[in-house]
């Protein structure tokens, strides 16, 4: 017997909350600004033959591109909330968003460590003292929007002190607005790299250090991309069996039931279906009648990530 609750079990109360649209504005905002700043890094690099400029300028936009997916996934969660045909939510829109930006951030940190490595082979004079400013430039505007997502998550935090929901003893954050803020933090990095660069340029007349300091931001873009890839990739697949919840589904059928045989697992699905949620099938065999999907379902109500929960119980054969 399989017991399925009512749909609306999957709306998570987050989506509609004042915090999460405080992280949209955050997002908002930082996505117009980092924009601008991207494009001022990448026309100046160009122009002033700076290649760690140009790597921080496509950095930028790799996070502007990772950053408005995020902005655009909270939108689009929001609207689709109540949409029947989302049987399970519509979460993972965010996580489709960051396996999209993921992607395209291959692809930006390629062309960049290509065009570093050009310029390592064809040095070009570099005008440091105008990169200089850009960069300088750069650093007060990447600082400038971890500010605004520092404040929305700290909004975000301060909300939840009193009324957090944990899971083995991890709070669950906005995972979106603190991935965004992360992507701020390393263009910061990579901006005082280009700083570095450019000085060391202009005082020690080390011009190889500008492309080199390229593939460095390169490889700082395709390590996180590939991170992104697998994180996003994971949930998307349903790869959750190596979860703790799942060990702890079978410990709690196990032990703590009460009954004088525990039931045999022999069918066992657990997948996410929100940041602080997950579903699962379960197959049972128990001789005890007291055994029940209704009484399974009891059991594992203490676990509150585990919002839907579908199990079927066969009785031994004589």
């Amino acid at each position: 017997m399989a017991i399925q609750p009512d749909r609306a079990d999957f709306i998570e109360p987050h989506i509609f909350s004042e915090e999460n649209r405080a992280g949209e504005r955050g997002t908002r905002w930082v996505v117009a600004i980092t924009a601008a700043m991207m494009v001022v890094e990448i026309v100046a690099g160009w122009w002033f033959n700076s290649m760690a400029l140009l790597a921080d300028g496509w950095h930028m936009s790799s996070h502007a591109v990772a950053i408005g997916l995020s902005a655009f996934a909270y939108a689009a969660v929001r609207r689709y909330a109540r949409d029947r045909r989302f049987a399970f939510g519509t979460w993972k829109i965010e996580v489709l968003a960051g396996f999209a930006s993921a992607i395209f951030l291959i692809e930006v940190a390629a062309t960049m460590a290509l065009g570093s490595f050009e310029r390592l082979w064809n040095p070009r004079p570099i005008d440091f003292g105008d990169a200089i400013i850009v960069a300088v430039l750069g650093l007060v505007v990447n600082l400038a929007c971890a500010l605004i997502l520092h404040r929305a998550h700290e909004h975000h935090h301060g909300h939840h002190d009193h009324h957090s929901h944990k899971v083995h003893g991890r709070r669950h954050d906005d995972l979106n607005l603190r991935s965004a803020y992360l992507h701020v933090i390393a263009d910061a990095a990579t901006s005082v790299l280009a700083i570095a660069a450019l000085l060391g340029g202009m005082l020690y007349s080390w011009n190889w250090l500008d492309p080199a300091m390229g593939v460095v931001g390169a490889v700082l873009v395709g390590k996180w991309a590939w991170g992104l890839v697998m994180a996003t990739s994971r949930i998307l697949l349903d790869r959750e069996m190596d979860h703790p919840v799942v060990d702890e589904i079978r410990e709690t059928i196990a032990s703590r039931g009460g009954w004088p045989v525990p039931p045999r697992i022999v069918d066992l699905h657990v997948w996410r279906v929100g940041r602080r949620q997950f579903a699962a099938i379960i197959g049972l065999v128990a001789a005890d009648p007291a055994v029940t999907p209704a009484a399974v379902r009891d059991l594992l109500g203490r676990h509150g990530e585990l919002c839907h929960v579908s199990v079927e119980v066969n009785r031994p054969a004589a």
